[in-house]
C-alpha cells in the first residue's frame, strides 16, 4: 500500500456519512486499521548506517554506528504489525551492551509484534525513542537480554555533553561512548499506550496469597532488568509489564526537563528535577506490574494524577533471602485506587508478599490526595518467617471508603498482615485530614505467632465512621488473631471524630495480648452513635468471636489474652448516643487500664467509659479532669468484672462532677471483690452512694457474692488555710494610737469637715453651717462635769492592757474576703472608756 492512497480512502469515508450512522460505524474501524498498516513498517533514515531488511512483516536491523559498547540506530518509521517482528541482529557488532534507537519521521510507533535482539555476546539493553508517541498493542512482546526503555523524549543526553536527538537529526550525528545521563523531554511530550487482555490473578477463597496465573499478553524483560516507560500521558489498558526481580519505572511528564537515568544493579532508576511538571498515568482493565521473584524487585511511578482501576495491581512476591525492593508512588495532584476485578477477589492498588526469609517490599506513597474507594487496597503481607513490609503515607487528604457493590465484604483497606512467625510491618500516616468510612479499614493484623505492626497516625483532622452493608465497621486497628501480640496504636491529631459505629481499636482474639492505644487530640474528641453491629468506640480489648467466625479464622473456644491499655489526652472529650471508651476482656485475661486527661468530659445518652472483664480482674480507670465531668441520660463510668475476677478501681479528680438522669459510677464484681472508687472534687451533684444500682444516679462498688469495694469521696469546698492572717503576740495598745489631750487649759474638740457630719442630737437631721466659706458641723460636749473639776496638775489614768488573749471559737469571712477568727463571748477584762472624767490630782 502507498501512503498517498490514504487521502482517497478518507474522502470516500467522509462521503459515506450521507448513507447513515450504521454504515459509518462499520467503515471507520476498517479505515483506521488500513491507515495503521500503511505506516506499519521499519525504515532507516540513513543517518546512522542502519540497514533494514524486510521479509513481509518481519524486519531485520543490522549495522548502525558503534561507539564503545553503545550502538546507535536511526529510523524514519518504526512500527511492528500484528504477528510481525523487528530483530536487532548484532552479528556485526556482538560486543555492544546498549542499543540507542530513535524515530525521526514524526509518525507514532505502533508495536503489535515482537522486538528482539540476536547474536550478542552480552545482555543488551534497548532504548526506543519516538517524540511522536508509542503504542504497544495487545500482541506486543519483548525478547531482549537487558533492560528496555520506551520514551517519547526529544533526545538522550550523555555525560560528555553529546545529545542523541530525534528532533534535530543530523546527517551524521555526534555519538558517545559514555553511559546515558538522562532523557531530555520536550515541552509537550507525546503519550505512551500499552494494551492487553489483562492479568489472570485470582483469590477466590480470600487466602493470604493470590494465585498467579500467566497473563495472555505481556511486555517482559529478563529477570533482574528494568522495564521503563517515560513520556507524556501513560495509559495501561489491560497491560502486563513483567520485570521479575527487576524494576518497573513509569514516568509521565508534561513539560520540558531532564529525566535522569541512574544506573543500578537492576538497570536504571529514573530521577526527576525539582519543579518538573507531570502528566497523568492510568492503569485500567486489570493491568499488572509484576516484579516478583527471588529477591523481588521494585517499582517507581511518578505522575500528576495516578489512577488504578478494575483490579489493576502492582504485585511483588518475594521468594528470596533479601528484602524485596520498595514500591514508590508519587503524584503532584492525586492517587486513586478504585474498585476490584469482576470477581471482587483482586483489589486495585499495590500488594507486596513475603513467602521466604526476606521481607516483602515497603510501600511509600506521596501525594496531595490519596483515595481508596470501592474496595481498593494498599496491602503488605507475610506468610513465612520474614516480616511484611512497612507502609508509609505522606498526603494532604486521605480517604479510605466504600466496598465492592458485588461483594460488600470486599472493603477498601490499607493494611499490613502476617500469617506466620514473621512480624507484621508498621503503618505510618502523615496527613492534614484522614477519613475512614463505609466499612473501610486501616489495619495492622497478625494471624500467626509474629506481632502485629505499629500504627502511627499524625493528622489535623481524623474521622472514622459507618459500616458496609455486610456489617463490617470502619476502623483504625492493631489486631492479633493468634499468639502474636498486637502492638501500639498511636494517633496524634487536632480533632478526632468517631461516628455511626466506627472504631479505633487494638484487639486480640486468642492468646496474644491486646495492644496499647495512645491518643492525643489537641482540640477535641467526639465519639457518637452506633451502627447495626457496633457502637462508636475507642477500645483495647480481648474479644471472643461468635462460633461461626471462630471457625472461619481457626480459633479455639478459649480466650486467654489480656487487654491492652488506653491513654487519651484532649481538652474536650464527648461521648454521646452509645459512644464508648473502653478496655475489655471477654476471656480469662485481665482488662487493661484506661487513663484520660481532659478539661471537660461529657457523657450523654448512654455514653460510657468502661473497663470490663468477663472473668479476669477488671481494668482500672483514672480520670484527670480540669473543669467538668458531666454524665447524663443513662451514661456510666464502670470498672466491672464477671466470674471470679475483682472489679477494677476508679480514680476521679475533677473540680465539678454531675450525674443526672440515672447515670452511674460503678466498680462492681460478681464472685470477686468489688473495686474501689476514689473521687476528689470541690462539688458533686446528682450522684449518691448506694449499695446496689437503683433508678437514680448511683455510685456503687458492690459484689453480688464477694466483698464490696470502698467508695471514698473527698469533697473540698473552701480551703480554711487560704487567706488566714496571723494575729500579733500582743494586742495593740490604743493609748499609743489616740491623742489624749484633756489638759486644764485646752478644751477637747471633734471636727467633721465636708458634706454630712454629725447631727447636734440623735433626733435631728444632719445640718450644715458655713464658717469661713466651708460647710461644717460643730460638735461639743454638753455634759455637766463641774463636780469633777479640780485644781492643780492632772494626768490621765489609763488602765494597762490585758496580757491574756481570748481563744477563738469560730470564724467568718470579712468584706475583703479574708478569714477572721472570733470568740463567742467577749473578754471580762476590757479596757475602760477613756474620758476626761478619769483623772486625778497628782
Amino acid at each position: 500500500m502507498r501512503a498517498m492512497s490514504t487521502t482517497g480512502y478518507t474522502y470516500a469515508f467522509l462521503s459515506t456519512l450521507t448513507i447513515g450512522f450504521l454504515s459509518s460505524t462499520l467503515i471507520l474501524p476498517a479505515i483506521l486499521l488500513w491507515s495503521r498498516c500503511a505506516i506499519a513498517q521499519v525504515t532507516s533514515d540513513g543517518t546512522t548506517n542502519t540497514i533494514v531488511n524486510s521479509n513481509g512483516n518481519n524486519f531485520t536491523i543490522l549495522n548502525g554506528i558503534a561507539k564503545g559498547n553503545n550502538l546507535f540506530h536511526s529510523f524514519s518509521n518504526f512500527s511492528v504489525p500484528t504477528g510481525g517482528s523487528a530483530r536487532f541482529d548484532l552479528i556485526n557488532t556482538p560486543n555492544i551492551t546498549t542499543i540507542f534507537s530513535r524515530v525521526t519521521g514524526g509518525n507514532v510507533s505502533n508495536i503489535d509484534g515482537l522486538i528482539r535482539t540476536l547474536n550478542s555476546s552480552n545482555p543488551v539493553s534497548l532504548f526506543l525513542m519516538n517524540p511522536a508517541g508509542i503504542v504497544f498493542g495487545a500482541n506486543a512482546r519483548l525478547n531482549i537480554g537487558g533492560s528496555f526503555v520506551g520514551t517519547t523524549a526529544n533526545s538522550i543526553n550523555f555525560a560528555d555533553g553529546i545529545e542523541f536527538s530525534a528532533i534535530n537529526s543530523q546527517a551524521t550525528p555526534l555519538l558517545s561512548i559514555n553511559v546515558p545521563l538522562g532523557l531530555q523531554m520536550g515541552s509537550n511530550p507525546a503519550s505512551i499506550t500499552v494494551q492487553g487482555t489483562g492479568h489472570s490473578l485470582t483469590n477466590p477463597g480470600g487466602l493470604a496469597l493470590v494465585t498467579q496465573n500467566p497473563s495472555a499478553t505481556e511486555l517482559r524483560v529478563q529477570p533482574g532488568k528494568t522495564l521503563a516507560l517515560v513520556g507524556g500521558n501513560l495509559g495501561l489498558k489491560g497491560a502486563t509489564l513483567t520485570a521479575k526481580q527487576g524494576q518497573v519505572e513509569l514516568g509521565s511528564v508534561s513539560g520540558a526537563g531532564l529525566v535522569s537515568l541512574i544506573p543500578t544493579a537492576r538497570g536504571y532508576t529514573l530521577g526527576y528535577e525539582n519543579g518538573q511538571s507531570f502528566d497523568d498515568i492510568q492503569l485500567a482493565k486489570r493491568s499488572l506490574l509484576d516484579i516478583s521473584g527471588v529477591n523481588a524487585g521494585s517499582v517507581q511511578i511518578r505522575g500528576r494524577h495516578i489512577q488504578f482501576s478494575d483490579g489493576s495491581l502492582v504485585l511483588t512476591r518475594n521468594f528470596g533471602n533479601l528484602p524485596g525492593g520498595d514500591i514508590r508512588l508519587q503524584a503532584t495532584e492525586a492517587i486513586d485506587l478504585i474498585g476490584r476485578t469482576a470477581d471482587t477477589t483482586i483489589p486495585s492498588g499495590v500488594r507486596t508478599e513475603a513467602v521466604g526469609v526476606g521481607a516483602s517490599g515497603n510501600i511509600s506513597v506521596i501525594t496531595p490526595r490519596l483515595t481508596l474507594q470501592v474496595g481498593g487496597g494498599l496491602n503488605s503481607i507475610s506468610v513465612g518467617v520474614a516480616p511484611s513490609g512497612n507502609i508509609h503515607i505522606d498526603a494532604t487528604a486521605i480517604e479510605l471508603s466504600g466496598f465492592s457493590p458485588i461483594n460488600p465484604n470486599s472493603v477498601s483497606s490499607l493494611s499490613t498482615s502476617g500469617f506466620g512467625s514473621g512480624n507484621t510491618g508498621d503503618i505510618s500516616v502523615n496527613a492534614n485530614s484522614l477519613l475512614v468510612s463505609n466499612g473501610a479499614s486501616l489495619i495492622s493484623a497478625t494471624f500467626g505467632s509474629g506481632s502485629s505492626g505499629k500504627v502511627a497516625i499524625r493528622t489535623n483532622h481524623t474521622t472514622v465512621m459507618g459500616q458496609s452493608p455486610s456489617g463490617l465497621y470502619s476502623n483504625i486497628s492493631s489486631i492479633t488473631f493468634a499468639t502474636g501480640n498486637a502492638k501500639t496504636l498511636t494517633l496524634d491529631t487536632a480533632k478526632l471524630q468517631i461516628l455511626d459505629g466506627g472504631a479505633v481499636g487494638a484487639t486480640t482474639f486468642f492468646a496474644g495480648n491486646g495492644g496499647d492505644i495512645s491518643i492525643n487530640a489537641t482540640e477535641s474528641i467526639e465519639i457518637s452513635g452506633r451502627s447495626r453491629s457496633n457502637n462508636s468506640s475507642i477500645n483495647s480489648s480481648s474479644i471472643l468471636l461468635p462460633p461461626l467466625l471462630r471457625q472461619r479464622f481457626h480459633l479455639p473456644d478459649k480466650l486467654t489474652a489480656n487487654a491492652g491499655n488506653v491513654s487519651i489526652t484532649t481538652p474536650n472529650l464527648t461521648l454521646t448516643d452509645g459512644g464508648t471508651v473502653s478496655v475489655t476482656s471477654q476471656g480469662s485475661g485481665n482488662g487493661g487500664s484506661l487513663n484520660i486527661t481532659a478539661n471537660t468530659i461529657r457523657l450523654d445518652r448512654i455514653g460510657s467509659i468502661q473497663a470490663q472483664t468477663e472473668s479476669g480482674n477488671g481494668g482500672n480507670i483514672a480520670l484527670e479532669v480540669g473543669k467538668l465531668l458531666l454524665l447524663r441520660h443513662n451514661s456510666a463510668i464502670a470498672a466491672t468484672a464477671g466470674g471470679n475476677g475483682n472489679g477494677g478501681n476508679i480514680n476521679i479528680n475533677a473540680p465539678i462532677i454531675a450525674g443526672l438522669e440515672n447515670s452511674d459510677i460503678i466498680a462492681n464484681a460478681f464472685n470477686g471483690d468489688g473495686g474501689n472508687i476514689n473521687i476528689t472534687t470541690q462539688g458533686i451533684f446528682g450522684l449518691k452512694f448506694h449499695d446496689q444500682l437503683t433508678s437514680e444516679s448511683d455510685i456503687t462498688a458492690s459484689s453480688q457474692f464477694g466483698v464490696s469495694g470502698t467508695v471514698q469521696v473527698n469533697t473540698i469546698g473552701v480551703d480554711p488555710n487560704s487567706g488566714l492572717v496571723e494575729l500579733p503576740a500582743n494586742v495593740t495598745d490604743p493609748s499609743q494610737q489616740i491623742a489624749t489631750g484633756c489638759s486644764n487649759n485646752t478644751g477637747s474638740s471633734f471636727v467633721a469637715t465636708g458634706r454630712g457630719g454629725v447631727p447636734p442630737n440623735p433626733v435631728q437631721q444632719v445640718t450644715s453651717d458655713v464658717y469661713d466659706g466651708l460647710r461644717r458641723s460643730t460638735w461639743s460636749d454638753i455634759r455637766d462635769i463641774s463636780a469633777f473639776r479640780q485644781t492643780g496638775e492632772v494626768t490621765a489614768q489609763i488602765p494597762e492592757s490585758p496580757e491574756v488573749l481570748i481563744q477563738a471559737t469560730s470564724w467568718h469571712r470579712n468584706a475583703q474576703g479574708k478569714i477572721e477568727l472570733v470568740a463567742d463571748k467577749p473578754s471580762t477584762q476590757v479596757q475602760q472608756p477613756l474620758t476626761c472624767t478619769a483623772v486625778r490630782k497628782i
